[in-house]
């Protein structure tokens, strides 16, 4: 993540340690009415604080936990798929063939390599030409 697109242009070169000390409305986004607000809700005032409020903390677990559990809720949907297939088609049945065919008796024929291949001619006329 660029961090030049989370912070004003005035605070752009500034190193995290500063940025954290910076005031809230630092964060692109945030007014200086916005972060009033905040001090007067939250008694905060730079961004570190911010991050340390323990309803920002608290909301941030929640909506990790949320996409984990929809994360574990496909899983789920994942395996019951998966074995409502095998038991309809289960990957150990044999294949169908017919039952009187035991076994190969004649070798099929045998395809001659040299009219076969796409380039024999080519090879034989350039060994012709030797």
């Amino acid at each position: 993540m660029n961090i030049n697109k989370c912070v004003d242009k005035a605070y752009e070169d500034k190193s995290f340690n500063e940025l954290a000390d910076a005031p809230i409305d630092a964060l692109q986004g945030v007014s200086a009415k916005d972060a009033e607000l905040l001090k007067k809700a939250f008694n905060i005032t730079t961004i570190r604080e911010f991050a340390n409020l323990k309803f920002v903390k608290w909301a941030t677990a929640i909506a990790a936990l949320a996409d984990e559990a929809e994360s574990e809720k496909d899983k789920a949907k994942e395996t019951l798929l998966d074995e409502a297939i095998e038991m309809t088609f289960p990957s150990s049945d044999p294949i169908s063939v017919a039952s009187s065919i035991t076994r190969i008796e004649v070798a099929p024929e045998m395809v001659a390599a040299r009219t076969d291949h796409q380039n024999s001619q080519t090879v034989e006329t350039a060994n012709e030409k030797k």
